[in-house]
């Protein structure tokens, strides 16, 4: 769901080619029989984006982690078992890793039945750790932070690893193209420091006009990242105040050359701030995970919490450029990234 999972799972793959090693990118809705996968995505990129209330409700009902029992993922992702045992067998797997809920659901089944031969591995990508991720059957987790490794470690009782997120190079070292858009920034509002508004690769965001508006009025330049939402894109092309994006490529480069990232989500473009050394503020989260990983990130001294508008200009003008927040917020996200996960995974 979303570019977060394709984009791990693409930089999973970029690495273990770079080993010498062989990488299938699989997406487990498309293993699903009769288009039921493309019904899920539908569904969920329609409550994410015009009804929230109907994804909170999901969320409370079958991924929430607490006490009681609750619907479980494994009927619907066992429906892709024999299309993945089969794709394992032909290409002579030696381990299969998920990064989605659905896939740790089936993995963790199959490996538990037997139907599946080889190790499997889960990187549990999200900061919050739902219980669909949570599969018995499953050999090894991998988590973004300590406190989510002994969630999964009291929960499942199975080898854990903490490595932190997994991010491309390029957002870890100097950005050439970060003087591009600096120029293109002070062209288009010279002065004004360019804060950037995240709302993922669906561009799912609530009430991002009035928050561009916020912003310009306090002396900013509201930087909105529409992803590939064109709706989204035409709208805040007409604010006057705001510079619309559509999918940008070089997300590197226009990270390195923000004052902050404000995130409704936390999830990959967080944690690519994070990697470049650009701060976080968290500001109307998506209802369920956006909600809850924010708070985790929060509770880690990951980004700030800013749930008005008051709050959220305050938590901008407290990050200046060599002040000891920001210069603490960078140190504590840099400290994230504590391995290589696909390292992680070579004794398997």
């Amino acid at each position: 769901m979303g570019a977060g999972h394709d984009t791990v799972a693409a930089e999973l793959a970029r690495r273990a080619g770079a080993r010498g090693g062989r990488a299938e990118v699989v997406d487990v809705l498309r293993l699903l029989p009769y288009g039921l996968g493309t019904g899920l995505r539908r569904g969920y990129q329609a409550s994410v984006r015009h009804l929230p209330w109907v994804y909170a409700g999901i969320y409370g009902a079958f991924l929430r982690e607490g006490r009681g029992p609750r619907p479980s993922g494994v009927p619907l992702a066992r429906l892709a078992g024999d299309r993945l045992t089969d794709l394992a067998d032909r290409l002579r797997a030696d381990a299969v890793v998920s990064v989605f809920h659905l896939a740790a659901q089936l993995t963790g089944h199959l490996r538990a039945q037997g139907a599946l031969r080889v190790p499997s591995a889960v990187f549990l990508l999200d900061f919050a750790v739902h219980r669909q991720w949570l599969h018995p059957g499953n050999d090894r987790y991998l988590c973004l932070t300590d406190t989510a490794a002994a969630r999964v470690r009291r929960t499942l009782g199975v080898p854990v690893a903490t490595t932190g997120p997994v991010v491309a190079p390029a957002f870890r070292r100097p950005a050439p193209g970060a003087a591009r858009w600096r120029e293109r920034f002070a062209a288009r509002a010279p002065g004004r420091p360019p804060v950037l508004l995240s709302a993922g690769a669906w561009g799912a965001a609530s009430r991002p006009a009035a928050t561009a508006r916020l912003l310009a009025g306090a002396g900013w330049l509201p930087v909105v990242l529409c992803g590939r939402n064109e709706r989204l894109y035409a709208r805040m092309s007409r604010e006057p105040a705001a510079l619309a994006l559509g999918w940008v490529d070089d997300m590197p480069g226009l990270l390195a050359s923000g004052h902050a990232l404000v995130d409704n989500a936390a999830g990959q473009t967080a944690v690519q701030a994070l990697a470049a050394g650009l701060p976080v503020v968290a500001h109307r989260p998506l209802p369920g995970h956006g909600a809850e990983g924010v708070r985790r990130m929060a509770d880690l001294g990951l980004c700030s919490l800013a749930p008005d508008g008051p709050a959220l200009l305050k938590a901008l003008d407290g990050l200046g450029e060599g002040t000891p927040e920001r210069a603490a917020r960078v140190a504590r996200g840099h400290a994230l990234f504590r391995g290589d996960a696909l390292e992680s995974l070579r004794d398997l």
